[in-house]
Formats: structure tokens, C-alpha cells, sequence
């Protein structure tokens, strides 16, 4: 069910009368309504896959209790070994078995060895990376101790399917999300009319922004030897914002969603096209992933620690890592790869931390240095675009040479450029309001600015909305 149909505008409605109506003081009935509605949001897309989280609900739970259990380190251990082992396995078996055999097949041929094993007709289940890490990161903050495992199961359950970010996130920690479903709920007028605004503000990023700027992406890209070196480029351009509308979209929905339950999610997205570096982009985009990598990955394997040249390996680790995880394809790793390569510099010259404030914080307009490099890192982030959009290695590098193809200038048609207006009226709008959580947070605005203000976002809504397009990070 995507958040952008007419079945989710009848689903809503629904979910949230059911769910006031019983009262804030009935948290557990407010919470098994919570996991029933869940449930049938998923099972909406494919209901057989709804055993899948539950399978991974119970494990996780299970193996909680029991670490509370224990005190030996063997046997602790071998506890996570079974959650680790139990849902990477069906997070590899799901997303990546065909890309293992194929990767096999390509070695065996290398060598001049024919290997034919046979494929499966697996259909990755929709969100199994977000919820799959979410669930582990329980696991391991009860095992290193830093939080108490829970004993109600309906609580946790409902932490894990939890309808709002289940499919893209953001990536909840337990430590977070977990108490807010063990504690009542008070309906806060305040905070759900805050969480209509981001929902609206969602919305117009999706449906205005990436959806629209879909239209000469998927052109551009599905197509780039029809186009001149000026098409490709605007082509990257019309990507890069069209996953950053739709995913940054999805998670201001989804945090919306969440203030109208009465709850607050972690921030995703914090105006990632700002960022002064490549360092500073990663703080700012896919916040949940980001920081879920650097606390179960990067500093296990010693973070910064030790010697430059194991944090440099660290460092590769993780971006690599990072690129998998998005999806069972070389251009991903390579993405990740690139941006490794990017932020390596950074952290040679120990220039990774340099950019922690707000940006542009005593004036209204950037200055002439923060321009410079709000334009450098963009650059570095769009080439890597082009491999994450691309569908092969080859083809990336075919595109991003057709890029550079100074011979090949060409001109543009000026309907294929009208889209930049929208993309400069976001980046305005959000700059003008960068010190706000949100692009709609304006309470503090005249009444009557304000409705103007949410009638002229409605009415771009309408008026760009279209067939029902899904979220790109759903494949993930």
C-alpha cells in the first residue's frame, strides 16, 4: 500500500479513529490495533511475506529474553550468533542468491570453467533491509547491555512492523522507539497538526518533485545515446533530485504519520544538497542508515582508532557496505566505492569534522566559499548517481563519458528544462527555511499566510499528481 494511493487515503482515516476511540490510558489495545493495522498495510502488498517478519519478530524476541537470562559470554554469543546468522541469512537468501551465483558463474568462466547452476524466481520482499536492521539492532544493544530486553511481545512486535517507516525506514533504534509503545500515549493537537504538515510536505516532495522529475530521468537514462552531453547532464540533475524527493519524501511521511500515533522518529534527511563536503552529505542524507553503520560496523572493526591506514580501511568497509546493502548489483558497490574514494582525502587531512554546524548560520544568503562547495559536493554526489542509476558498470561509465563529451555539446529542448524551475523553487523554499524541522514548519506565520501556504502546495499537488508511482527505496 503506498502512501501516495486512494486505498492508504480510506486506510488512514481508519487506523487513526480506531485508535484514538480507545483511549490513551489502553496502551496495549492501542498497540495491538497499531500491529493489526501494520500487519494489513503490509500484507496488502503480499500477505505471505507477512511470515517473514513475524518469523523475525519472534526470533529477535526470543533470543532478548533469553539474553537477560544469561550472564556467561559464551553462551551470550552464541544467542546473537543466532540472530545474526537467522536474519542476515534471509536477508541474503532474498536479495542477494542470485547475485552470488551469477558472481560465481562469472569466476568460473574467468578461469574457462563452465558452471551452470540453476536460478530461483525469488521476489524480494518490500522492506526486508529496514526492518531486518532494525531487529538486529535490538539484538546486539541488548547484548552489549545497553538497553533491557522487553517482555511484551505485542510492544515489540509493533516496534518492528510499525506501519509508518516499515518499508523505508527511517531505521528506528530500540533504544529510541521501543519505549514509546511501553508508555501512554496522549492525543497532542499540537503535534498532529505538525505531522499533517509534514505528511503535506511529503507529498509535494514525492509527487511534485521526484515523480515529475522521473518523467525525463527515466527518458534520459533509459535512452543516453539519443541524447547530447548537455541531455545527459540534465539527466543526472533530474535523478539526483528525483531519489532525493521520493526518499526524503517518504521518510517526512512517515514521520508525519508517526506524530498523528503520537510518536516522533528519528530525522532521515537533514537538506543533504547543502552539504559543504562529502563527509558532511553522509551526516545529512539516509541519517538512520548512516549512523546504524557507523555504530554496528564502523566502530566494531575500530573506527578511528587505530593507525590511518585501518581507518582508511575501515572507511572502505563501510561505504562498500553501504552500496550492497542498496541492492544486488555491482553498481551499487561501485557507488559506494566512489564515495569512499571521495571522503578519503577528507579524512587524510583530518578535514572529515570540520563541517558540524548549521549552515549559513549568521546570514540569510550563503557566502561565496559555502556556494563553491555546496557545488563541488554536489558534482561528486551526481557522479555517483549516474552508477547507482545505471543498471551495469559498463553503462555507467558510458553515460558519464557521454558527460564529458565536450564534442557533443548539443542543445536541450526547452520543455526538458522546465522541471528545473520546480527543482530551484524546492531548493529555495528549503533554504529559505533551513533552521526548521521540516518544509512546512511555519506556525508561527499569520493565519492566513499560512492557509494561502498550504492551498498553494495542495493545488501543486493536484495538479502534478499522476498514476500512482512506488517509492524507488521500496526495491531496497
Amino acid at each position: 500500500m503506498l502512501f501516495n494511493s486512494i486505498e492508504f487515503a480510506f486506510f488512514l482515516p481508519i487506523v487513526f479513529a480506531i485508535y484514538w476511540s480507545i483511549g490513551s490510558r489502553n496502551r496495549r489495545e492501542q498497540n495491538i490495533a497499531l500491529l493489526i493495522a501494520s500487519y494489513f498495510f503490509y500484507g496488502w502488498w503480499n500477505w505471505r511475506f507477512l511470515g517473514l517478519i513475524v518469523f523475525s519478530t519472534f526470533i529477535d524476541f526470543f533470543i532478548g529474553v533469553q539474553l537477560s537470562k544469561v550472564t556467561r559470554g559464551r553462551k551470550r554469543k552464541m544467542l546473537l550468533a543466532i540472530s545474526l546468522i537467522s536474519n542476515i541469512g534471509l536477508l541474503i537468501f532474498f536479495k542477494y542468491y542470485n547475485f552470488f551465483i551469477d558472481s560465481f558463474v562469472e569466476v568460473f568462466k574467468f578461469f574457462g570453467t563452465t558452471f551452470q547452476p540453476s536460478h530461483l524466481n525469488i521476489v524480494l520482499p518490500v522492506g526486508i533491509s529496514f526492518y531486518t536492521f532494525q531487529t538486529l539492532s535490538y539484538t546486539i544493544d541488548v547484548y552489549r547491555e545497553k538497553i533491557k530486553p522487553t517482555k511484551d511481545w505485542i510492544a515489540f512486535a509493533t516496534f518492528v512492523s510499525f506501519f509508518p517507516q516499515l518499508v523505508a525506514g527511517p531505521i528506528e533504534r530500540a533504544a529510541n522507539l521501543l519505549p514509546q509503545f511501553q508508555k501512554n500515549r496522549k492525543f497532542e493537537i499540537t503535534k498532529a497538526k505538525d505531522g499533517l504538515r509534514q505528511i503535506l510536505w511529503g507529498l509535494f516532495k514525492k509527487i511534485v518533485i521526484a515523480d515529475t522529475c522521473a518523467i525525463y530521468a527515466n527518458d534520459i537514462f533509459n535512452h543516453p545515446e539519443s541524447y547530447s552531453t548537455l541531455g545527459l547532464w540534465l539527466g543526472a540533475i533530474y535523478f539526483a533530485f528525483q531519489i532525493y524527493g521520493d526518499f526524503s519524501g517518504y521518510s517526512d511521511i512517515a514521520l508525519g504519520l508517526a506524530k498523528l500515533f503520537g510518536f516522533e522518529l528519528m530525522k532521515n534527511f537533514n537538506l543533504p544538497y547543502f552539504s559543504r563536503d562529502i563527509a558532511e552529505f553522509w551526516r545529512r542524507w539516509h541519517i538512520s542508515l548512516s549512523t546504524w553503520f557507523k555504530d554496528y560496523l564502523y566502530i566494531p572493526l575500530g573506527g578511528s582508532k587505530g593507525s590511518l591506514k585501518q581507518t582508511l580501511r575501515n572507511v572502505l568497509v563501510i561505504f562498500l557496505v553501504s552500496g550492497f546493502w542498496h541492492g544486488a548489483n555491482w553498481t551499487f558497490i561501485a557507488w559506494g566505492g566512489i564515495h569512499a574514494l571521495f571522503f578519503t582525502p577528507l579524512l587524510i587531512s583530518r578535514k572529515n569534522r570540520k563541517h558540524l554546524g548549521q549552515i549559513a548560520e549568521n546570514s540569510f544568503l550563503p557566502s561565496l566559499l559555502e556556494l563553491q562547495q555546496f557545488s563541488l559536493t554536489f558534482f561528486q554526489v551526481l557522479i555517483a548517481w549516474v552508477f547507482f542509476r545505471a543498471t551495469s558498470i559498463s553503462e555507467a561509465v558510458h553515460y558519464i563519458s557521454g558527460m564529458f563529451n565536450l564534442t557533443h555539446l548539443g542543445t536541450i529542448e526547452l520543455y526538458k528544462v522546465k522541471y528545473l524551475l520546480l527543482i530551484l523553487f524546492l531548493l529555495t523554499w528549503e533554504w529559505a527555511l533551513r533552521s526548521k524541522e521540516h518544509g512546512l514548519a511555519i506556525p508561527a506565520w499569520p493565519m492566513p499566510w499560512r492557509w494561502l501556504t498550504y492551498s498553494f502546495f495542495i493545488w501543486l499537488i493536484l495538479y502534478f499528481m499522476g498514476e500512482e508511482q512506488e517509492f524507488i527505496y521500496f526495491q531496497f
